[in-house]
């Protein structure tokens, strides 16, 4: 499938040189925690809505790589059951509290999708939230997640790789060009030569960031593989290139 080797070709261009990750004083691969907080009340963006419109009244939800689950309750008490799945298991845990405190009940599953696809019920709808540029393979995890949705499949994604934010940067301190694809259009092209007929929408959400300065220049300079001495320059590039507040996004979903 042409259309799925180039996906997994254009994320591996992302990988970062072999000679500057063997240099890095710590692994660049840390997101900020707050990526993963949720708010007690959720608005219901496109990605949300298209999942509810297709959940039953006390139906069942599935959320791969869950985070704190922010797809899975954005569905509120219309979800009788919520399903995550992911490799981290602080990330099960916080899923799980989050479901206690909304009283919904929940089931977890460590590990990576499709891997562990043998262990995980089917539910009404699955969805994956900024998941998709991690998954090189993406044929087998297209297809574990449509069996196991008994009526839509709901992905949402950026509209660029969520590393195109630090472009510049690698640009500025190690004179390093970064790629530009694949984006929600190639996986498009994906799912058409799997014969999904999905659908497409493209929309602008808030970018959720680390607002303490303090954090935001730690969390960078180490995704930049960066020594701590180096965190003076990296705060000045970042007050020199402020981050934007809002974030293009995509939704593309499909019916089973």
């Amino acid at each position: 499938m042409i259309a799925s080797q180039k996906w997994k070709s254009d994320l591996e261009a992302w990988s970062i040189p072999q000679e500057i990750i063997d240099q890095a004083p710590e692994s660049p691969w840390i997101h900020p925690p707050v990526l993963f907080q949720i708010p007690q009340l959720i608005d219901l963006n496109p990605s949300h809505q298209k999942a509810f419109d297709a959940l039953p009244e006390g139906g069942s939800i599935l959320d791969i790589g869950c985070g704190g689950g922010i797809a899975a309750f954005a569905m509120g008490s219309k979800a009788a059951l919520v399903i995550g799945v992911d490799h981290q298991s602080e990330m099960l845990d916080m899923f799980t509290d989050n479901a206690n405190q909304r009283n919904i009940d929940s089931k977890v599953y460590e590990g990576f999708w499709p891997v562990v696809e043998q262990n995980v019920e089917v539910a009404d709808v699955a969805v994956a939230h900024h998941v998709v540029y991690n998954v090189q393979e993406i044929v087998p995890f297209i297809n574990a997640m449509s069996s196991h949705a008994r009526k839509r499949v709901v992905l949402e994604m950026p509209q660029h790789h969520p590393l195109s934010n630090l472009s510049e940067a690698w640009k500025y301190f190690w004179k390093l060009d970064r790629p530009e694809n694949p984006t929600p259009q190639d996986l498009m092209n994906v799912l058409g030569e799997m014969g999904i007929n999905a659908h497409l929408h493209l929309w602008d959400g808030k970018l959720r960031q680390e607002r303490n300065m303090d954090d935001a220049v730690r969390f960078t300079r180490i995704r930049l593989c960066l020594p701590e001495s180096r965190e003076p320059e990296v705060r000045q590039f970042l007050e020199n290139h402020p981050l934007s507040e809002i974030r293009p996004l995509a939704t593309i979903w499909w019916d089973i």
